[in-house]
């Protein structure tokens, strides 16, 4: 029976890249100059430290601005506030999501059986697994799930016949 995955992941290499192009820009911008900003990955997400909440702020959207560049969705990063560190800086965490959590997981089987194309889905994990008869109510399923917004990038995967 033809199937495939319905997956969120995050090109990890594209991140680095993105964090390394990012630290280099703040290296070298006259307005980061002696602001002592920092960005630094690590095992909760990504660590951008400034001397002030703007410039810490800027520090992210130059960040974000790396992750268009390399066609990296922005559904994957989630922004936290800016907390106060000590002598008057500021740190942001962002975080990357990856997976499809089981909230959403449970809303996309939900719309494929309210959609009565002929396929079944089932939670794997984080993923998706969508089987059917022929590939065309397949193909079906992947229209309507790339029509939903759930606030997540999702890819499919893994298509057997």
């Amino acid at each position: 029976m033809p199937s495939f995955d319905i997956v969120s992941k995050v090109a990890w290499h594209e991140v680095d890249n993105a964090l390394a192009q990012a630290q280099k820009e703040i290296g070298q911008r006259f307005d980061f100059k002696d602001t002592d900003t920092e960005l630094e990955k690590n095992a909760d997400g990504i660590s951008f430290r400034s001397s002030s909440e703007d410039r810490v702020k800027a520090a992210v959207t130059v960040f974000r601005e790396k992750l268009v560049k390399r066609k990296v969705s922005l559904k994957f990063i989630e922004e936290g506030d800016p907390q106060p560190t000590g002598k008057g800086g500021a740190r942001i965490l962002v975080e990357v999501k990856e997976g499809i959590q089981a909230e959403h997981a449970r809303k996309l089987v939900g719309a494929l059986k309210e959609s009565k194309i002929k396929v079944q889905a089932a939670i794997q994990d984080a993923q998706v697994r969508v089987t059917g008869k022929n590939k065309d109510d397949l193909q079906k399923a992947i229209q309507l799930c790339r029509g939903l917004d759930l606030g997540i990038e999702l890819s499919y995967v893994n298509f057997r016949d």
